[in-house]
């Protein structure tokens, strides 16, 4: 399993126990890509390694003796730069966060720290990619809630047209042929107050609408 890490003469003992330490790490859909593991010129017993994966960069520092690991890890959208910096003996790769965190391994074999340069370039580039979508998913969401605010915001200016009322089927009311009468006399208070009450009865029965009811009962007013 650990066959492929091994190309750029990596040490298999310490990529086998980063390994190891990775596949206990690794979340869903997660891959490993890429693992580097320092060389020290003179004692490099518990060499400081790096991991690449689809999802972020992993520093391991041995520890106690080198019976346990240490590490820490920067998810890509984290990430705004690499560098790799080739010296007489090894190179020095190393990463820059948003919050200006800085994180590298020196004594690297030379070959090594390019590999994780180039394949920390690409994931950059591709989590650049992903942002730059999700940012134009955002402003698209923004822009759609915009035009609908903006729509409702007209809609509910434009005027309103009342709705004439439906007339209601009315049952025929008799009028007293006195009404009818060319010359006729104002009614007496209690009479008025009797018509009052049956003008009432017919616009709460719904026999006549509201403006019939006002009519009416301004005519019997006026005859006072």
């Amino acid at each position: 399993m650990i066959e492929k890490f091994l190309n750029e003469e990596q040490d298999p003992k310490a990529v086998e126990k980063i390994y190891m330490r990775l596949t206990d790490l690794l979340t869903t859909g997660e891959e490993i890509i890429y693992i580097a593991v320092q060389k020290k010129p003179i004692v490099n017993l518990f060499p400081d390694c790096i991991a690449l994966t689809s999802k972020r960069v992993l520093f391991f520092t041995p520890a106690n003796l080198g019976l346990s690991i240490k590490f820490v890890d920067f998810v890509w959208k984290d990430i705004v730069d690499v560098y790799t910096k080739e010296e007489i003996i090894g190179a020095i790769f190393s990463v820059k966060t948003t919050n200006g965190a800085e994180m590298g391994v020196d004594y690297l074999p030379k070959v090594q720290a390019r590999k994780l340069y180039q394949y920390a370039q690409e994931r950059k580039e591709s989590e650049r990619e992903a942002r730059r979508l999700r940012d134009l998913e955002d402003k698209r969401a923004e822009s759609g809630a915009m035009q609908f605010e903006h729509a409702a915001q007209l809609s509910s200016q434009q005027p309103v047209t009342p709705v004439a009322p439906i007339p209601q089927q009315q049952e025929p009311v008799h009028i007293p042929e006195a009404a009818t009468a060319p010359i006729a006399q104002a009614p007496k208070p209690d009479e008025l107050t009797e018509k009052l009450k049956k003008l009432r009865m017919l616009f709460d029965n719904g026999l006549i609408s509201q403006e019939e009811y006002n009519h009416k009962k301004l005519d019997l007013l006026n005859d006072l």
